[in-house]
């Protein structure tokens, strides 16, 4: 029975491309052409946020640019994509396009990039959206990659870890300074769970990397709030050859 109600399900609604909206063979998939095209990040990458860099590894720690000027309040980092083409646009779906359909393979995507980081006992937490905002969006898109990525994992989440007690501005278009300073008493870690964090590694997770300023707010929260080592784990994360 319940094999006949699945294929009369996929007889009206035929499972279609994340990216085009091409049918393809499964749900929450890509077609061939929308996966060539995404950039998936691969090979040598700078361990603090992910970004891919040249060359290869010669066994020591590996940083970009922006990581070594600014060192970062986490241990490693990882993202999955570059935040361009194909990518931006169906992150800029799943964020301001009402499509969190979209979050359950980029979780996918994301576990695969941070396979090397990971613990049994590292707590996952999003970055927090003011309520405001959350309101207005409905959803927190990285608090839903963040329960995927823990439903994929079997890691323990908590969705309230940090609360962001201020509506600040949106970020786009301010300096990496700009950033920080606004970012700097915004988020905080939730008094009813500071227990949770306790002396135990936090995994931050957020959909986009650009800074790092509200990664580095996040973290320092977690770190105030009695936590051990924080790691990040974006979906993607803007470099400069974008």
């Amino acid at each position: 029975m319940w094999t006949r109600i699945q294929t009369a399900i996929e007889l009206i609604y035929p499972p279609r491309c994340l990216g085009c909206g091409d049918l393809v063979t499964s749900d929450f998939g890509l077609c061939g052409p929308c996966w060539r095209e995404t950039p998936f990040i691969a090979g040598t990458i700078c361990e603090s946020c992910g970004t891919p860099l040249p060359g290869g590894t010669d066994g020591h720690r590996i940083e970009c640019d922006d990581c070594m000027t600014t060192p970062r309040p986490w241990r490693d980092g990882r993202a999955a994509l570059l935040y361009t083409g194909r990518a931006r646009r169906m992150i800029l779906g799943l964020k301001h396009g009402d499509r969190p359909e979209f979050a359950r393979p980029a979780a996918l995507w994301m576990a695969r990039a941070a396979k090397s980081i990971l613990h049994d006992k590292m707590l996952i937490a999003p970055v927090p959206l003011h309520r405001s905002r959350l309101i207005k969006r409905r959803y927190n898109q990285s608090a839903l990659l963040a329960q995927y990525i823990a439903k994929e994992t079997s890691l323990s989440y908590c969705p309230d870890l940090l609360i962001r007690t201020k509506n600040t501005p949106m970020l786009e278009g301010m300096t990496a300074d700009e950033r920080t300073k606004t970012l700097s008493t915004a988020i905080h870690p939730h008094p009813k769970r500071r227990h949770r964090m306790a002396a135990r590694d936090v995994l931050l997770v957020d959909d986009v990397m650009t800074s790092g300023a509200t990664l580095t707010a996040c973290a320092n929260a977690c770190l105030a709030g009695g936590a051990h080592h924080i790691f990040v784990l974006t979906l993607a994360r803007v470099a400069k050859d974008t």
